[in-house]
This record gives C-alpha cells, structure tokens and sequence, in this order.
C-alpha cells in the first residue's frame, strides 16, 4: 500500500513539475509549482517520516514563496506583444546546460547503490521535537543571536519602506 502511494505521489511530482515547465500561462506555472511542493511534502511526511522538513516546505515555499511569485505575475503587466525576440546563441547555451546538467545526473546515478531498499534505524529521526530538543539544548545562543538578527532586519526593512511625508 505505501509503495503504490510514494509511486502515485511521485509520478504527480512528475506530472505537474514537467506542468511548471510546459505550460505557457505564468499563473498555471505557478499553481503547478505549488502542486509539486504539496506532493514533495506529502513524501516527505507520510513516507519518509521528516515531518520537520515536510512542514517547513509548506510554510515557506508553498505558503510564502509561492504566493509571491503569484501576487507578483498577478500584478505585472504582462504584454503580449512586448516580448524581446529570443537569441539564437541563447537556445544554444541552454541546450548546452541541459546536457552537462544529463551527463552529471548519469554519472551520480552510477554512483548510487540501488541494491534494496535503504532501512532507517531510527524511527524518530526526521521529529520535532527532537530538532527542538537539540536546537534549544545545544544551540540556544546561535538561536538567540539569529533571531535578533532577523529582528533588527524587519526594523531595517520597514524603515527603509516607510515613505515620509512632510
């Protein structure tokens, strides 16, 4: 049962990033990205048990990230008459890097030693709260550090947006 929900989940990983990349409407793009991440997480919680990183995914790139990129192409004016003409050269450079990105994608799958499934020894790896147990034990002072510094940027941030009026 699990194997045919990690094949369903990434075959509609598959289908809707190769979605991202065909289809021409930025907002569809966009829907399908966030479709890919929701079934990456999917994955990553019910069959990897890493439900620390299956989260994060969520919040931050389905949730924030993506929104953005939909708020953004939203807001744009996207004229379709304005677009530049593509360069030649610029076809060429891309088929090159898709080759070299094929030839490194073959070479690290020789590497990788497909002979069984991989078994987890520890059932509680991926959990919060041991990531908690850990980043509040042994990283509570770079914890503090960065969230002040995250702090202090926010004040940055809202100051340098904040318009004057005279």
């Amino acid at each position: 049962m699990i194997q045919y929900l990690f094949y369903f989940l990434a075959i509609l990983a598959i289908f809707s990033s190769l979605k991202v990349v065909l289809t021409r409407n930025h907002i569809y793009s966009i829907l399908f990205l966030i479709l890919t991440f929701f079934s990456l997480t999917a994955i990553y919680i019910l069959l990897l048990n890493a439900q620390f990183i299956g989260i994060v995914n969520i919040i931050v790139y389905a949730g924030a990230i993506m929104v953005l990129f939909l708020y953004t192409v939203m807001f744009s004016n996207w004229n379709r008459g304005t677009d530049a003409p593509k360069k030649q050269y610029m076809l060429w450079a891309g088929m090159i890097a898709a080759g070299i990105l094929l030839v490194v994608l073959i070479a690290a799958l020789k590497v990788v030693d497909s002979s069984g499934p991989m078994i987890v020894q520890q059932i509680d790896l991926g959990m919060v709260k041991n990531l908690g147990k850990v980043l509040f034990r042994d990283f509570t002072l770079p914890f503090e550090i960065i969230s002040i510094l995250f702090l202090s940027a926010m004040v940055g941030a809202v100051l340098i947006a904040k318009k004057e009026t005279n």
